[in-house]
């Protein structure tokens, strides 16, 4: 690529397509559990994806800090990022919706969160309030002894 890349560019999975990250990525198949009967039991369908962001030639600096800290419950101690897909019966659709749901997480960590407004209760709504305080004010009163 000749121009560099925005923060914006990395919300997309086409971007990291293009980066050719997938080239870092270490693959792993067993067995899986689930259904498939028998034959579940001797062939291996389900796929792992291993990626540690941090040793990524692709990436720069700051874009690995950012991957990091986005992603930091799902690291490893090692820093390495587990995705897992046993869903399907086939070694290769389980493989392609692994990398489905890496791609997912990986553009989830660049995806900015619109700032709050600020707004205040409408009126219908304190008085909703108030007058649900009042009603459960009164039935906690009832809930006493009698007055003679």
């Amino acid at each position: 690529m000749d121009h560099p890349l925005q923060l914006s560019d990395y919300q997309k999975a086409s971007t990291w397509e293009t980066l050719g990250v997938l080239r870092e990525v270490r693959f792993k198949a067993s067995i899986s559990g689930g259904k498939g009967g028998q034959h579940v039991n001797k062939v291996s369908t389900k796929i792992e994806l291993y990626w540690t962001p941090s040793e990524s030639t692709f990436l720069d600096e700051e874009i690995k800090h950012q991957l990091i800290i986005k992603l930091g419950s799902k690291l490893s101690a090692e820093g390495e990022l587990r995705v897992v897909c046993e869903e399907e019966r086939s070694q290769l659709q389980n493989k392609q919706k692994a990398v489905e749901k890496f791609y997912k997480l990986i553009t989830a960590c660049f995806v900015v969160q619109k700032k709050r407004k600020a707004t205040r209760p409408t009126k219908a709504s304190v008085t909703r309030r108030l007058e649900g305080k009042s009603k459960k004010k009164i039935k906690k009163e009832n809930r006493g002894k009698p007055k003679l």
